[in-house]
């Protein structure tokens, strides 16, 4: 790849509008990698994050990289995995992934090396569309900065979790699982109750007042109440969302103390669970609920949800996230830092929590180098899945268990069907001589599929609808075949997709929807891009 060759634009002045060729909305690891390509093939690049940091997920918790197979990995996202290596002075792959810290540092440094103009803070407010084109994005600045800032864009790339720039412009997108009827998928809709490592185990009663579980009444707390739908039907239900807590077992650590707001009645649940486990004479610890390992650089651990009771919140509370307004979606991260900081301490601290868990967690605590302005919770919540873009394609099951060639190839996927819970509900079961409620968890997915392509065609609204706007994270896909897509690595490749096509597309003055793939692939190819699977 080139040397960087992005124009900055003009810093914004109070009351004029800013112009700049490219607008890259949200600075994901995406939005970052579309940015980036964007200006390195010359074009102007504004970069707008409504947080304070860049980097998404990347740099917010999610230092693990699930990379899937990695003869799939190319261009800016293999030279992230060899500018991480490089900070560390080892081989690619002697970690799983970085420190967020550092992740962020290396993408700041990518901005500022391309000419990126950023800014950081600015919430969307309202996306002006003229014809079939998005003429401007109006932005509020951070609270006593400025008045409300508008952008002109000559081409637009949404890159963030939510897809609201996309929303503003009028281009149809879905949310949550669709049925099994809807594209013809065995795998959609609604699944069913089976065992397995996130699953509640049979005979924990949902209700507060009932530990039989035989009478009903009030539900606890962390339940969904709503019933489920049948089976295969889509419901809407998106993936649990979560904070992908960073610890550390370095002496001086931050310990998990009692939050100010812990909530004792929050986690009855949990009780119940870990009576039935003593019960059973299960042995446990602390790793097989949260994932305890030093997987990171630094003796640092990206602590993840691996049993019944984890960082996942599983009440519901992700359903409305997607297309809630800002104040709502704020309510429902803080939902999610209470769970977060309670569990932890729960974990460390509650007397129904077996001692050798308790004992395990004493010697974990929060870093104190990461997360310092964020109360040492990630600056990013784990937004698994939020819109889906409907495109020119839309990218199914099919398309990824029997993948065929595509002739517009722009990146390459290869990262298993990975639907995580969806719910914790309940049902009554059949027994004698009376049924018994008992908590389920739902919609846990897991199906290997080979090396696929993902066109370029999943990344534009179709024709005539916006003419001037690409999509580098929701994309056009089914909720099945997101649940692959929607891994980091590949968000990295297809924000320099993005961003190239948006280059060329500024360059030739026309719709992106018509854009010279072949040059397009052509220009992927010599920055590092695989677009082949491999044989």
């Amino acid at each position: 790849m080139s040397p960087g060759t992005g124009t900055a634009a003009a810093r914004p002045t109070a009351g004029s509008p800013l112009a700049t060729g490219v607008l890259v909305w949200a600075a994901t690891a995406a939005g970052v990698c579309a940015a980036v390509s964007a200006a390195r093939h010359g074009a102007e690049v504004v970069l707008v994050e409504p947080g304070r940091h860049v980097g998404g997920m990347t740099s917010g918790g999610l230092g693990y990289t699930d990379l899937g197979d990695l003869r799939a990995v190319g261009g800016l996202a293999a030279r992230f995995r060899q500018a991480v290596a490089d900070h560390y002075g080892v081989p690619p792959g002697c970690y799983a992934g970085p420190e967020p810290h550092v992740a962020e540092a290396i993408l700041t440094r990518w901005l500022e090396e391309a000419g990126v103009t950023v800014l950081l803070g600015h919430r969307l407010v309202a996306v002006q569309t003229a014809g079939a084109r998005v003429a401007a994005v109006r932005l509020l600045p951070p609270p006593g900065t400025g008045p409300e800032l508008e952008v002109r864009p000559g081409v637009v790339v949404d890159a963030s979790y939510e897809g609201d720039l996309l929303a503003g412009a009028g281009v149809p997108a879905a949310v949550g699982r669709e049925s099994r009827s809807t594209y013809g998928e065995p795998l959609a809709g609604r699944q069913e109750l089976l065992p397995g490592r996130h699953t509640m185990p049979p005979w924990v009663s949902p209700f507060a007042d009932d530990p039989s579980g035989l009478h009903g009444g009030p539900l606890l707390p962390q339940v969904k109440p709503e019933p489920l739908a049948e089976v295969g039907a889509g419901d809407g239900g998106v993936m649990a969302y979560g904070y992908r807590a960073c610890l550390t077992t370095a002496p001086d650590r931050i310990p998990f103390d009692r939050p100010d707001d812990y909530d004792e009645g929050y986690w009855e649940l949990a009780r119940r669970l870990f009576a039935l486990w003593g019960r059973r004479r299960d042995e446990l610890s602390a790793a097989d609920l949260v994932g305890l390992e030093q997987n990171l650089a630094g003796g640092k651990c990206d602590a993840n949800s691996l049993g019944p009771m984890s960082l996942n919140v599983l009440d519901g509370a992700a359903w409305a996230y997607p297309l809630a307004g800002e104040d709502q979606r704020e309510a429902i991260r803080e939902h999610h830092r209470r769970h977060t900081r309670g569990l932890l301490h729960f974990l460390s601290a509650d007397p129904a929590v077996p001692a050798p868990v308790r004992r395990e967690l004493a010697g974990w605590g929060w870093p104190t180098d990461e997360f310092a302005d964020t109360g040492r919770l990630p600056h990013q919540l784990y937004v698994r899945e939020a819109r889906r873009m409907r495109g020119a394609v839309v990218l199914t099951e099919q398309d990824l268990r029997r993948p065929r060639p595509q002739p517009d190839t722009v990146a390459l996927g290869s990262y298993h069907l990975d639907v995580r819970e969806v719910q914790r509900a309940w049902r009554w079961m059949p027994e004698h001589p009376d049924p018994v409620a008992m908590v389920v968890t739902e919609g846990y997915l897991s199906v290997a599929v080979p090396v696929y392509p993902i066109p370029y065609r999943a990344l534009v609204p179709e024709e005539g609808t916006v003419d001037n706007l690409l999509v580098a994270v929701c994309v056009s896909a089914s909720q099945v075949a997101f649940s692959s897509i929607r891994m980091e690595v590949q968000y990295q490749m297809l924000g320099q997709a993005a961003g190239t096509a948006a280059a060329l597309a500024l360059d030739a003055g026309t719709a992106v929807q018509r854009v010279d793939v072949g040059l397009l692939q052509q220009r992927l190819r010599a920055d590092g891009a695989v677009l082949e699977p491999p044989a």
